[in-house]
């Protein structure tokens, strides 16, 4: 029998945690991945006994991104319009799916946190970090901007450029200096106090903390947070028009090492640095 894609339990009273369980994977994002966590979140969501969420990976990192090679465009957790973006359009509806649940989500992040598992981070209420967490969108490198663009949003216009140019990682440190994360905390310690917090979050009554969430999501809203993250994604679209994205996707044809290594291999970081990251 094979191994669940997501692992449940109640770590604390009121508190429920789960963690993606594709260690082997570094906890890519499949859509069968996708579609059991979407469907966890919202039943928690529903669940009177539960009153804040936690996401956080199994193995060595938090999770290295959407799943690559292909087939993205099959089995996906909700529908989304068909046509050229679907893809992005399809990743931002589900951050704001997220964002948009009543209750709290926390993400819990250690190890590699890239691409795909970014964004998912990005989507929850609290994001608490290993200090040595590896932040980072690589994909900039070689292929086009974010599915959801939230750099700018959350750190900024020189951080959130600096990321952009160059698709480096920001360790968890500087994830917290920089305005991604609430707080870093030794990898050994960041299990318990994220459910410190989650305990703390949970004495909240959850018909109160719907609004406090509300709150301070329409104050981005207003700002413009949802329409500038939904424009972004005409951007991601066309950036896979240009002649260097078209090039480098036809380089999966040959394995996803190998792309990868051509993406990476100028930089000598991810898997080039030894570490083999996918």
């Amino acid at each position: 029998m094979s191994e669940p894609l997501l692992l449940i339990d109640n770590p604390r009273p009121q508190v429920r945690r789960f963690t993606l369980n594709r260690p082997e994977k570094r906890n890519a994002l499949s859509n069968s991945l996708r579609t059991e966590l979407f469907s966890a979140l919202e039943a928690a969501d529903r669940d009177e006994s539960v009153r804040v969420s936690i996401i956080r990976g199994a193995g060595t990192c938090f999770s290295s991104g959407y799943q690559l090679g292909g087939g993205n465009d099959e089995g996906q957790p909700y529908y989304t319009p068909d046509g050229i973006g679907q893809w992005p359009r399809h990743v931002v509806e589900g951050s704001f799916r997220i964002w948009d649940l009543a209750k709290p989500v926390i993400a819990q992040v250690h190890g590699y946190c890239l691409a795909g598992g970014s964004e998912l981070a990005t989507a929850c209420d609290l994001v608490y970090v290993a200090e040595d967490a590896q932040i980072g969108y690589p994909p900039v490198r070689s292929m086009s901007p974010p599915d959801m663009q939230f750099h700018p949003w959350l750190m900024g216009l020189r951080n959130a450029m600096e990321m952009m140019l160059t698709g480096d990682t920001i360790s968890g440190t500087e994830a917290v200096e920089k305005g991604f994360a609430n707080r870093a905390f030794p990898t050994e310690e960041l299990g318990e106090r994220v459910l410190e917090v989650a305990e703390r979050v949970a004495k909240v009554p959850s018909d109160v903390q719907q609004f406090n969430k509300r709150a301070t999501h329409r104050a981005m809203e207003i700002m413009g947070v949802r329409a500038a993250i939904r424009a972004g994604t005409e951007m991601q679209a066309l950036a896979f028009f240009t002649p260097s994205s078209i090039a480098y996707r036809e380089e999966f044809a040959k394995g996803v090492r190998h792309a990868l290594s051509i993406r990476d291999g100028k930089f000598g970081d991810y898997r080039e640095s030894g570490k083999d990251v996918g």
